[in-house]
């Protein structure tokens, strides 16, 4: 929806050394790709400067010391959360923002030590599989179907 792309269109490879951050393909094969340290030090501050590019004090890529790039398939029994985000984009509809509300109380539930690191995504998945999707929504659906979610994700226990 946000980007136009199906979900088939979006592929996830784990990479070790955190260079690339983002790549789109396009039609006639040429890659564009977001590289850089394993850092969000620059993303923000081009989050914080768009559409500009400020000159920045962070450091570059020395790509003579980093000079290999690997990437495999994620396992996705290992990261669930990633089968879990994959399977809302699919449904569609007003899960997507199920899944996220889910995912930020699970995060803090984890934080604050209330529950375990793989207790994350047993408590998405509950959330998800509680909700009924509305597939015709707007901007408040959307809204909504986030708070429920933050609402019920809060609620449960393990």
């Amino acid at each position: 929806w946000l980007f136009d792309v199906s979900t088939d269109q979006i592929e996830v490879l784990l990479h070790p050394q955190s260079i690339l951050h983002s790549a789109v393909e396009y039609e006639d094969g040429a890659i564009m790709a977001q590289m850089g340290e394993p850092d969000m030090k620059v993303p923000i501050q081009y989050a914080l400067t768009y559409p500009k590019r400020a000159k920045s004090p962070f450091p570059k890529v020395d790509f003579a010391k980093r000079n290999t790039l690997t990437f495999e398939k994620p396992d996705m029994e290992t990261f669930r959360c990633l089968a879990l985000a994959y399977h809302a984009l699919e449904i569609g509809g007003t899960l997507p923002a199920v899944l996220n509300g889910a995912n930020e109380i699970a995060v803090e539930k984890f934080l604050n030590g209330t529950i375990k690191f793989l207790q994350i995504p047993e408590l998405i998945e509950q959330t998800m599989d509680a909700y009924t999707v509305k597939n015709e929504y707007t901007l408040e659906d959307l809204l909504e179907a986030d708070a429920w979610a933050r609402a019920y994700a809060t609620n449960l226990t393990f």
